[in-house]
């Protein structure tokens, strides 16, 4: 995988660049290229990863050997769960690690090359002045709102405040969440760490009145709607599996 320019990048501008350039390859690999994306990501094949480069190109391939490697690697195995779910919501799922990666790159370069705080802070709001990967996959460009994430409904949950729930099913959570309750610092903290909760799928956080539901296995929360589940589906499911869980495969 060639992902490492010759002439690594040193300033913000050039970082910058560097983004842009893997971004739109990404894109490119994930819009106007997908059948030949699709065609490449072959689930019997090893762990493959998707490679943004700076030229604005794509390719898929294995990762690279050398550890440490000299760029952090994209998310392995994208090809695994290709034919294990609806195509749409695959997509979805690799531009989102898409997005997650080029970040990691961009300020990998940045501490690499002894990034100041004013010149990290430059660089992420150069980042943040484009839509993501996912956004313009899905096209769902979105302002900031201003919301709390859903809490932990399990029996994991540490904090006082607890969502209303319609039955015994405890994964399955029904907003609005109820206002917190009186309780210790460390009950606050625990209450803000859990608003900041993602959607395992699209990446957006809590909506108002939405329903969530989490997985019984990697613990992560989806918008209902994300993961085709109901309210009511949910009530007659005993231990709920994400699409990447219930798609894993055993690897060597």
């Amino acid at each position: 995988m060639d992902g490492m320019p010759q002439n690594s990048p040193r300033t913000v501008e050039e970082v910058f660049n560097d983004f842009k350039g893997r971004r739109v390859g990404l894109i490119r690999a994930l819009t106007t290229d997908v059948d030949k994306f699709f065609q490449q990501c072959d689930p019997e094949k090893e762990n493959l990863c998707l490679y943004g480069l700076p030229n604005e190109t794509w390719e898929v391939n294995l990762p690279v050997e050398e550890v440490p490697p000299e760029l952090p690697e994209p998310a392995l195995g994208i090809n695994f769960a290709r034919d294990g779910m609806q195509e749409k919501d695959w997509l979805s799922l690799v531009a989102v690690h898409s997005d997650s990666w080029l970040l990691s790159v961009a300020f990998y370069f940045g501490a690499r090359f002894g990034f100041n705080r004013n010149e990290r802070k430059k660089l992420f709001q150069m980042i943040n002045d484009l839509p993501t990967v996912f956004e313009v996959l899905t096209g769902n460009v979105k302002q900031p709102k201003d919301h709390s994430g859903p809490h932990n409904s399990s029996n994991r949950n540490k904090s006082a405040g607890k969502p209303r729930q319609s039955d015994s099913h405890s994964k399955a959570v029904k907003m609005p969440i109820p206002p917190k309750e009186e309780g210790s610092g460390e009950e606050d903290e625990e209450d803000d760490e859990q608003a900041a909760t993602l959607c395992g799928a699209c990446g957006d956080d809590y909506g108002a009145d939405e329903f969530w539901i989490c997985c019984d296995v990697c613990e992560k929360w989806f918008h209902g709607k994300c993961v085709k589940v109901t309210p009511a589906k949910a009530e007659h499911i005993k231990q709920y599996k994400c699409p990447g869980c219930s798609t894993k495969r055993a690897r060597v």
